[in-house]
């Protein structure tokens, strides 16, 4: 729970569910359209809107989606702020996973290697990160992924 700032101004790589603009967030049904369309289960999730503050409220069945479901929404165009007040039944609050903010000149494998050591394991960011990604290769600057199992060292999001 609480609240995510996304970059603003979010290149032609982020997805635009339709009705999105640089100034504000799609609709509420477009972003639930979005959201389907990955296939998470969102049949326990509020979506509201206001302007470029997506607020989700509701139940998911695990952390992992929970994470995943704000990240997606938080990426899309025209979304500059998440509340995030889904709740998990495996949520700890006190170890969640880590965010990392792409930087122009990153790579998955760079990525791998600042936070595990070894950038071989930039499969695991990808898995961690799908089905928002689905290319390793087409991450783009102000993303922001899942880091399984670290905290992240998220660069700052402007």
């Amino acid at each position: 729970m609480g609240i995510l700032d996304f970059l603003t101004g979010k290149g032609k790589a982020a997805p635009a569910p339709a009705g999105a603009t640089d100034n504000a967030a799609a609709p509420a049904e477009a972003l639930m359209k979005e959201l389907k369309s990955y296939g998470f289960d969102v049949s326990g999730v509020d979506i509201e809107v206001d302007g470029r503050k997506v607020t989700l409220n509701g139940a998911v069945n695990s952390r992992e989606e929970m994470e995943k479901i704000v990240l997606t929404v938080g990426n899309t165009k025209g979304v500059a702020q998440i509340e995030n007040n889904l709740v998990a039944p495996d949520a700890d609050p006190e170890n969640p996973s880590g965010v990392y903010v792409v930087v122009q000149g990153d790579t998955l494998w760079k990525i791998a290697k600042d936070h595990y050591g070894d950038g071989a394991r930039y499969r695991e960011i990808f898995e961690a990160n799908k089905p928002m990604l689905k290319d390793p290769d087409k991450i783009y600057p102000g993303l922001r992924l899942r880091i399984p199992g670290g905290n992240g060292g998220a660069a700052p999001a402007s």
